[in-house]
């Protein structure tokens, strides 16, 4: 904008002092500058203040001084009086007729026909008028703007080319944004001043006057603008204002360029603004602020002046001025200390680094292409040796990055000797640069593992790794790659060179993520996945091993990874043709160091030598090896190779679940080792993921866990294993020594309480003595629970063995982890005391929960372990097709059968706990179920005494014992419904379907299977389907029940006529009392049921119809029964009909069968009556 050049603009000095509203500066501005900044302290003066201050009031009073003397003060107040509201509301119309009739109207309610030019017309206006001229032209303008698509035009217009008019029409317009600011946005003024003469002065003067829109304006403008300002007239008016802009507020130059970058738009005006701000100015530490300005974008002008400022700074920083020729003379082999290479000066490192990320930025983004002298002057940089520090090893590695990346920088043989002495002296001093500079992430690392992938030719990694170490995304062509891929692959580093150097690289100490850059890990992943190792017969081992003991939080990503690549070079093969070429697995002596003072049972923070995140990847390892050992049996087998796996013995003495508790703590510095620990432990470990477990440590780590931490005291700490011991010995005589320590003991931690586990289980069947508090008996449960957190395995061993039932002169046998896994039913073979002692019968089903979920994973182990035993025989015998699998399917579903089996023995076996002994029978115990019981409390005839009795029964160890063995009965269902189906068609005694029903709220699903049951063809299994679906429609009275009853009843009518008289008999008695649920459930089945009775009847009574001659009448009873039932109502009440003791002599079948269904009647009838 030259036309602008010969106006005065706002100085920095005025506009600083209107930001700042400093009174005492705007009293030093001359009256030309004062002049500029009129209308916003008229405004200032005039308006209502915010601030009501004695402070503003003074500085108020000054301003009013000030511009007393200023004779444009009357026009401006003058301008400020007009119906600013009836002005908007026309303005308002006139876009409207302007939209309407299209932006080419010559229409205008604002402004009428005018009779002279737009200059003359507002020299001849009155101060309203001219408002009117100056919106009107200005909304003209706004409007053809935003129809134009952003394709750019100039405006002419007299009013604001005028130079005798421009201060006035300055004002009006800083009056009408202020005044006007919703009609008149002022991104949008700004927008549309840039389409006319004088626009920058323009918008200078009305930012001025608004100083906090400084950073909106400048924004839009940039936001609004082209991605090539220089190459169009918009883009060249649009970074003129700009500029003009942050000449007026230097202060917000930087922060502009800022949003030039940001928003990729106006490249010429980012780099002008740097050369404006910048050219004369450095930092403190010598980096000029041009060398950190980057743009995606160039263009001629502007990037010609910032190539030349570029150059000579880059001149200014390198070392003395060599030619490549010096190559030739000197000697390769000399010391670097000593060459004729000058080395970079300390103070240049960090420039001359922001100069070459500059540079990479210019030419592989903005695709600068360098001149000979440029490219031979970055060659001098890069190829220079900058001093031993951190800056330093930064230096080396982004000019090794930058020879990737712009390989054409080496055009003649010179240069690439002078790169190889170069890269050469990198390898020799990178030992010493990681001395002393003190970085562990140095350049060798980078460059073994460039090597490593130029050998493996992957080209594409190494141009990710450029591309972060550089830190922007840069366009790199694998062919440019070809010529360094000779360099290093025959020159420098040979592929056995490589994996030699590696092994001997020390590993990093306390790796972890806060350790950036490139490491020796990297190296060794690489390699790993390259199979060098192997092919070169270089053990690893030893290397992998330490650097897993040397790590912490948070976790390094490239651990995991690493672990994986490991285990797969240990199983798999190089090569078929060599299949033992493969790395040697970490020994058990090994990994146990590693948990030396976890295993132990002493303090284990005191005793751990290793890091938690070194024995949570030595965990991860195993079992992650054992699961990867399994997952490729088939494919070791078919090379003839069995590498060895570890031993139960090892996995035993690791505290899995302590570790894993552990790194549940720690997930946010883990990252994702713990979530990858908990699927190697569902599907290795199920016995350890139990969900009551979850919920118990989530309950043992909460609040209360602190509020009584904060009880603890000195004596609870006090208390050792010894004196627990002394104190479980005198529990026969006294119980309230163990009481006191086994309180104190609950305050305890999970891991303090380690040391007491043997101590506590080894003393359980002390506990089972008549006599011991039920409170001693829950304290050791709740001990148990919270040391099962940490150590479940090993105390579920511990336990077993100790509640084994003792027997003179038999040698108690001391099971293991590994017997018990095989036969989980042997921890149901404890002492029969432990069956009516609930707390412990609570621990005893937890582990055989655990048990049952070990001894699936552990078969299925077994069965992949072992699944090529067969194999040769199978293919030597068998040779038809599609018989090669027939093998494994038959072992497959025999540990399937073995498992179903094996589960509901443990079903059976429970439930015959359920039952009372014949003591308990003898005591009064009830045997009835629950629901009988409460059924008894509500009906009995004598209210206090019922009660007591039915408290009695609900309150006895066998009715606690009985509900959690419906817990742990209803999870086994839910888990696998096939288990409740197999146990209900083996049947258990009818006694327990009461129990069974009104307790395991998962027996709905009998309903699924009742109908097969009923058409098995024994008969006790048709009666037992019966009798539990009578007890299943009780209580699940829905419309699924209602369909299985009807046809329960229609089988035993079908029965009815097949079955002989003997299998009559015993298939009625026990179903009748059914058919009164059936009814006292579903009403609609009350004609059925009593049809099929009187049918039954007939039929006894035909077969004994020429012995006894009672059963007529009985007959003739059932059919008025169930003719008219009301009049029996009263018969029915009669305690005979109710006893049965009528003809109860006779032992006749047919006439009990008789009397049996005239008792099933009469209680029909009495339920139905009695509306129960």
């Amino acid at each position: 904008m030259t036309e602008c050049t010969s106006l005065q603009f706002v100085s920095p000095f005025a506009f600083e002092a209107m930001q700042k509203v400093d009174v005492v500066r705007l009293a030093s501005l001359s009256d030309p500058e004062l002049r500029l900044l009129l209308p916003c302290l008229v405004r200032m003066a005039l308006c209502a203040p915010a601030d009501q201050s004695q402070s503003w009031a003074q500085d108020k009073k000054l301003i009013l001084r000030l511009l007393s003397g200023v004779e444009a003060v009357n026009s401006i107040v003058a301008l400020l009086s007009v119906d600013f509201h009836a002005l908007e509301q026309d303005a308002s119309k006139e876009q409207q007729l302007r939209h309407k009739l299209g932006g080419g109207s010559g229409e205008s309610i604002l402004v009428s026909q005018l009779q002279h030019g737009l200059t003359l017309e507002f020299e001849h206006s009155d101060s309203p008028r001219r408002l009117r001229l100056v919106l009107s032209e200005l909304l003209a303008i706004m409007n053809k703007v935003s129809e134009s698509n952003g394709e750019f035009f100039f405006k002419s217009s007299e009013l604001f080319e005028s130079p005798v008019y421009l201060e006035e029409a300055a004002d009006v317009l800083c009056i009408l944004q202020a005044e006007l600011p919703s009609l008149l946005p002022i991104v949008d003024v700004a927008e549309a001043l840039l389409h006319v003469r004088n626009g920058a002065w323009f918008l200078c003067l009305l930012v001025a006057n608004v100083p906090d829109s400084f950073n909106e304006v400048c924004r839009g403008l940039i936001k609004n603008g082209e991605r090539q300002d220089e190459e169009s007239l918009g883009g060249r008016r649009r970074t003129d204002a700009l500029r003009f802009l942050c000449k007026m507020n230097p202060s917000q130059a930087l922060k502009v360029r800022g949003m030039v970058v940001e928003e990729c738009h106006l490249p010429g005006l980012g780099v002008a603004l740097t050369l404006d701000h910048t050219k004369n100015e450095a930092c403190e530490d010598g980096v000029s602020d041009l060398v950190c300005f980057r743009k995606r974008e160039t263009s001629s002008s502007v990037l010609w002046q910032m190539r030349r400022q570029l150059l000579l700074e880059l001149m200014g920083i390198l070392p003395t001025v060599r030619s490549t020729r010096i190559v030739e003379e000197a000697d390769v082999d000399m010391e670097p200390n000593v060459s004729v290479y000058s080395g970079l000066k300390e103070e240049h490192v960090v420039k001359a680094s922001a100069l070459l990320r500059l540079y990479c930025a210019l030419m592989g983004i903005a695709g600068l292409k360098p001149t000979e002298e440029e490219a031979e002057q970055l060659l001098q940089l890069m190829t220079s040796r900058p001093p031993a520090t951190p800056a330093g090893v930064r230096f080396v590695s982004l000019s090794f990055c930058m020879l990737l990346a712009f390989s054409t920088l080496v055009s003649t043989p010179e240069q690439e000797q002078l790169m190889v002495v170069w890269l050469s002296w990198m390898i020799k001093e990178e030992a010493y640069f990681e001395s002393t500079s003190g970085v562990s992430a140095s350049f060798g690392e980078m460059l073994l593992l460039v090597a490593m992938y130029f050998h493996s030719n992957q080209l594409s990694a190494i141009i990710d790794l450029v591309c972060s170490t550089l830190g922007m995304k840069i366009v790199i062509k694998p062919s440019s790659l070809s010529r360094m891929k000779t360099i290093f692959t025959q020159e420098i580093f040979t592929e056995q060179v490589v994996t030699a150097h590696a092994v001997r690289v020390p590993v990093t100490s306390n790796l972890s993520a806060n350790i950036t850059g490139f490491l020796p890990i990297h190296c060794i992943y690489q390699l790993l996945r390259s199979r060098s190792f192997t092919k070169h017969k270089v053990s690893i081992k030893d290397w992998i091993y330490r650097q897993l003991c040397e790590t912490s939080t948070p976790l390094h990503p490239q651990l995991l990874p690493l672990i994986d690549v490991y285990i797969n070079s240990i199983l798999t093969p190089a090569s078929k043709s060599n299949p033992q070429a493969t790395n040697q697995p970490v020994t058990e002596q090994e990994i146990l160091n590693i948990f030396q003072g976890v295993i132990g049972g002493d303090n284990i923070r005191l005793n751990q030598r290793f890091s938690i995140t070194a024995q949570l990847l030595v965990l991860y390892y195993i079992l992650s090896y054992e699961e990867a050992l399994l997952a490729n049996t088939k494919t070791l087998a078919a090379m003839q190779r069995k590498p060895k796996s570890y031993s139960s013995s090892l996995m035993d003495q690791i505290p899995i679940k302590f570790l894993i508790r552990q790194a549940q703590g720690l997930q946010q510095e883990l990252g994702g080792l713990h979530s990858a620990l908990l699927r190697l432990l569902a599907t290795n470990y199920p016995h350890l993921c139990i969900v009551d477990d979850w919920i118990c440590e989530e309950e043992i780590t909460g609040t209360d866990a602190l509020l009584r931490r904060m009880l603890l005291t000195n004596n609870a700490k006090n208390h050792s294993p010894k004196q627990l011991q002394e104190a479980f010995s005198a529990v026969p005589v006294n119980h309230t020594q163990v009481m006191q320590i086994i309180e104190h003991l609950t305050l305890l931690s999970a891991s303090e309480l380690i040391p007491y586990a043997e101590v506590l289980t080894s003393n359980m069947n002390q506990l089972l003595n008549s006599g011991v508090p039920r409170r001693i008996l829950q304290t050791v449960n709740k001990l148990w629970m919270v040391l099962n957190t940490v150590m479940p395995r090993r105390l579920w061993v511990m336990t077993v063995n100790a509640l084994q039932p003792s027997i003179k002169f038999v040698r108690q046998q001391k099971y293991t982890q590994n017997d018990l896994m095989i036969d989980p039913l042997i921890v149901l073979r404890c002492d029969q005391r432990v069956h009516r002692c609930p707390p412990l019968m609570d621990i005893t089903l937890h582990m055989l929960n655990g048990y049952l979920l070990a001894s699936k994973a552990y078969l299925s182990a077994h069965l992949k372990e072992t699944a090529e035993q067969d194999r040769p025989s199978q293919n030597n015998t068998i040779g038809l097709v599609g018989q090669t699998d027939a093998p494994e399917v038959t072992r497959e579903e025999l540990k399937n059968a073995l498992l179903a089996a094996q589960d509901s023995a443990a079903v059976q076996i429970l439930l015959e706990i359920c039952l009372p002994t014949e003591e308990e029978k003898a005591n009064g115990v009830n045997p009835d179920s629950l629901l009988r019981n409460v059924q008894s409390v509500i009906t009995t005839s004598t209210p206090n005494k019922g009660i007591e009795e039915g408290e009695d029964n609900l309150l006895c160890n066998l009715r606690e014992v009985q509900c959690l063995i419906c817990c742990l009965l209803h999870q086994m269902y839910i888990a696998d419904p096939n288990i409740a189906k197999l146990v209900h068609f083996q049947g258990y005694p009818c006694e327990l379907l009461p129990l069974t029903v009104a307790g395991i709220p998962s027996m709905h699903i009998c309903l699924d299977f009742i109908p097969e049951l009923i058409a098995q063809p024994e008969l006790e299994k048709q009666i037992f389907a019966i009798q539990l679906l009578s007890h299943l429609c009780i209580q699940y009275a829905l419309p699924k029940s209602l369909s299985v009853a009807r046809l329960a009843v229609n089988v035993m009518g079908t029965l009815l006529t097949v079955l002989t008289q003997a299998k009559r008999y015993a298939f009625f008695m026990p179903t009748l009392p059914s058919l009164v649920s059936f009814c006292r459930a579903f009403p609609p089945l009350y004609e059925d049921i009593m049809s099929l009775l009187i049918q039954i009847g007939q039929v006894c009574a035909s077969d004994v119809a020429t012995q006894t001659r009672d059963i007529d009448p009985i007959i003739t009873r059932l059919q008025q029964i169930k003719e008219k039932p009301s009049g029996w109502s009263q018969i029915c009440k009669d305690s005979s009909y109710k006893n049965g003791s009528r003809d109860a002599g006779s032992m006749d079948p047919d006439v009990q069968l008789c009397h049996c269904i005239e008792r099933t009647v009469i209680e029909i009838i009495n339920m139905s009556v009695s509306g129960i």
